[in-house]
């Protein structure tokens, strides 16, 4: 089954063709062609993402990575499609409708030549559930052997902690009640005038600090539940820097101060997350979206995990799965065309696993 999905839910344009096969039960994927175009670099000045300027970058990207797309499988490629899959949120509601009306106008353009074509609508945040699927050249999972599982996802925009039965039936345990984890990233950045986006500088500048030199706040570490929270935490580096203004701007206070954030914002998602797995009794741990592309972070899940003696796999996406793309759009809308799972093809920027 040849799919081909289409990701616009923020400042990355992507289109991917790609080959599913093995059904539910082991689901399969060969990347043909993975085509993202990033923005980084259009919304830099602005220190996030501006969501009319991210629209009109779709609008001129689309047509450019679906020719790259047409040019490489020549001709064939309309004929041999089962599957359009877009995203449908959540995300900046102006990005998500580029993609969903490019996707129309594909499906209405093909629809009559290609028998049983299906347009299929996907959510961003089952596109990251399922980025772990997709092959890396480190592993090659196997579904049955992943489940029961807890799912981390973070990102810019989310951090949620699921709790995965099977590739189609799982529940959320818990999420942040304000800042997603990248969010806080990117603002601690500004404040240590670093450049967006703030997760890989911040990442960059931590390895030259110390991580034990500031005791930043843990929030929600010992609450019982599984929620998070990073608004506080950034508030904390906020004052602590305004308080610190005879050293501040030296490499080695703002390295200190990247080194003791992030050791504090990963503590919290560690913690929690090891928590539910041994509540839970589970297989794997796998960590997607993002943030799960920080090396640092990792290494300490990795640590942590054989630290405390836990008989789990630990799964992530290499990273050009974990960062926005359409290949995990593309796994995701296979396996809810397999489950007949409909979402309608409106762009919903507040929608939810």
């Amino acid at each position: 089954m040849k799919i081909l999905a289409i990701e616009t839910s923020c400042d990355e344009t992507a289109i991917a063709l790609v080959e599913a096969k093995g059904g539910i039960q082991n689901p399969r994927f060969k990347i043909l062609k993975n085509f993202v175009s990033s923005q980084i670099e259009i919304h830099r000045p602005f220190g996030g993402i501006v969501p009319n300027l991210a629209k009109r970058e779709h609008l001129r990207n689309l047509p450019i990575l679906y020719n790259k797309i047409l040019k490489a499988k020549s001709h064939k490629l309309k004929a041999d499609l089962d599957i359009i899959a877009v995203t449908v949120g959540p995300g900046l509601e102006p990005a998500l409708w580029t993609g969903i009306n490019f996707a129309k106008e594909i499906y209405k353009s093909i629809k009559y030549q290609v028998s049983g074509i299906k347009l299929v609508g996907v959510s961003h945040l089952e596109g990251h559930l399922y980025s772990n699927l997709l092959k890396a050249k480190s592993y090659k999972l196997k579904a049955k052997n992943m489940f029961p599982a807890i799912a981390l996802i973070i990102s810019g925009g989310h951090t949620i902690l699921i709790k995965m039965d099977s590739l189609v039936k799982y529940k959320k345990l818990g999420e942040t009640r304000d800042d997603a984890v990248g969010e806080a990233f990117d603002k601690v950045a500004r404040l240590l005038d670093l450049p967006y986006p703030g997760g890989p500088e911040i990442e960059k500048l931590a390895k030259y600090g110390r991580a034990a030199s500031i005791n930043f706040p843990r929030p929600m570490l010992n609450q019982k539940n599984y929620d998070f929270s990073f608004s506080g935490l950034k508030t904390a580096i906020l004052y602590y820097i305004k308080n610190q203004t005879e050293t501040a701007g030296g490499k080695r206070f703002l390295a200190d101060i990247a080194a003791s954030f992030q050791q504090a914002a990963f503590d919290v998602l560690i913690s929690k997350t090891l928590r539910a797995a041994e509540e839970f009794n589970v297989k794997s741990i796998m960590i997607s979206g993002g943030v799960a592309a920080n090396k640092t972070l990792q290494k300490k899940f990795k640590s942590k995990i054989k630290g405390q003696m836990l008989d789990v796999k630990f799964f992530t996406p290499v990273k050009n799965f974990c960062t926005d793309n359409a290949a995990m759009i593309a796994a995701a809308g296979y396996i809810n065309y397999l489950r007949n799972k409909k979402r309608r093809l409106t762009a919903k920027g507040n929608l939810s696993l």
